[in-house]
């Protein structure tokens, strides 16, 4: 390989000339370029030179020149919920000196007029309870005065027994304010509000607390005595036999007047 020398290839070739013989020899010929009409096609659109068309006119101004030559004004956008925004604002903005005055006013005034009916209320109160008693008492007294009628016992004797006996026994459960039996009493001995009996007299004393409408009896102390007064009648068709209990009541010794 190295002692053969390099031989070059004949070339190909086509009716005794070289294959692309022809296109080396040959210059180059641009095509010419299409006409219409006996001048190319184009040629006018490079010839003319470029006419700008006039703007549309409107009564003699151009159209938009008035938008162009007024300055922008931007239109405030429509809002929503300006007004709850507002009253918001107003209502976080808390009372004037003005409006807590007349409310601290309003409110003392109604303070004033609740205090001032307070012990009027409590007054009626204590009344309200004190009857309740009474009215144990008196159904007490009746059913006491029936069970000596059952037994048989129901004559003169026991009866006035009855009478000076201890209201507070008639009772199964006793008051929570009744202070128990003292001989004379005074309207301090117990606390206001209290029950006590009376040995000396036989009655049953309750000792007022808030009496302010209160207008005592004769004896002019602020409290109320009761006692039970039995009444008798002379036994139908038989006068001479003696009498007979008609009625038992529980009642204040002396009238008072309390909140009438």
């Amino acid at each position: 390989m190295l002692a053969k020398p390099f031989a070059a290839k004949a070339a190909p070739t086509e009716g005794g000339e070289p294959v692309g013989a022809g296109l080396l020899a040959k210059p180059f010929a641009a095509k010419a370029a299409p006409t219409e009409g006996g001048e190319p096609v184009g040629a006018g659109l490079l010839a003319k030179p470029f006419v700008a068309k006039a703007a549309p006119t409107e009564g003699g101004k151009p159209v938009g020149a008035g938008l162009l030559a007024k300055p922008f004004a931007a239109k405030a956008g429509p809002t929503e919920g300006a007004g709850t925004h507002e009253n918001s604002i107003r209502s976080c903005r808390g009372f004037t000196l003005i409006e807590l005055i007349v409310v601290i006013t309003v409110i003392v005034i109604l303070a004033g007029l609740f205090l001032v009916r307070i012990p009027g209320y409590q007054e009626q109160a204590e009344k309200a309870a004190m009857q309740q008693v009474e009215g144990a008492l008196q159904t007490a007294l009746v059913l006491r005065y029936g069970a000596l009628m059952t037994r048989g016992a129901a004559n003169e004797k026991e009866l006035s027994a009855l009478a000076a006996d201890n209201p507070m026994n008639w009772l199964q459960r006793l008051p929570p304010n009744y202070r128990g039996e003292y001989y004379d009493p005074t309207p301090r001995t117990v606390a206001p509000g209290n029950w006590m009996f009376d040995l000396k007299s036989r009655d049953l004393i309750y000792v007022v607390d808030h009496g302010d409408a209160f207008t005592p009896g004769k004896d002019g102390k602020k409290w109320i005595r009761f006692h039970a007064r039995l009444g008798y009648a002379p036994m139908l068709g038989q006068a001479q036999a003696g009498k007979e209990l008609v009625s038992t009541l529980f009642e204040p010794t002396e009238p008072y007047h309390w909140l009438d």
